[in-house]
């Protein structure tokens, strides 16, 4: 049976930026804010409870909408939930627009049916959709879902179960030389799509 594997340092994952890629493991803590009127707000934090990003949710809004800001404040993206869509289909945008021009990448579920998590990520250029660049597999139930490179087992992240860590707050692994800004993405989306609200 074939293992999985870490992603080659040769190789960095850069889809926000280069500068969000590290030359090591990068270990965060991704906390979902309960007492909040917006629905939605998540702050990503490393070990050492440094806050890394901001996630707010918008209100009264058609489309599920979060912007994703920096340590600063500043946004850096646009997630939002693309409406009459089967599979559940996210769609995230450079800086505070949802202009097409600025697609980055979208996520959807890989089936209508799933007793399992399994999602697909595709980058805004692989417009056809015949592989995707990107697999997310596990158990969002249990907090343990595996980011893969593409329809490979080159492993880029990973969520796990931590004693002290409730159902509103998870950890995630980011293997070195990969984006964790877009892992962040990454897992905000997986939480909105198993959110009932989107279902």
């Amino acid at each position: 049976m074939a293992q999985s594997s870490y992603l080659p340092s040769v190789h960095p994952v850069a889809i926000i930026s280069p500068q969000f890629c590290a030359p090591y493991p990068v270990d965060l803590t991704i906390a979902s804010k309960l007492l909040t009127i917006t629905k939605g707000d998540f702050t990503a934090t490393d070990v050492n409870g440094n806050v890394m990003f901001r996630i707010k949710g918008r209100f009264f809004t058609l489309h599920g909408r979060h912007i994703l800001l920096d340590a600063a404040g500043n946004p850096m993206l646009t997630l939002q939930h693309k409406i009459l869509t089967a599979h559940k289909r996210w769609q995230v945008f450079r800086g505070d627009t949802t202009d097409e021009k600025d697609l980055l990448f979208s996520v959807k579920k890989s089936s209508l049916i799933q007793f399992k998590t399994q999602l697909d990520v595709f980058l805004a250029g692989n417009t056809n959709e015949d592989v995707c660049d990107f697999k997310i597999k596990g158990s969002w139930g249990d907090r343990s879902c595996t980011i893969y490179l593409g329809n490979t087992l080159t492993i880029i992240a990973q969520m796990h179960k931590k004693n002290i860590i409730g159902r509103d707050k998870f950890a995630v692994t980011v293997y070195l030389n990969v984006d964790y800004a877009f892992i962040v993405a990454l897992v905000v989306v997986l939480e909105e799509i198993h959110d009932e609200r989107h279902r």
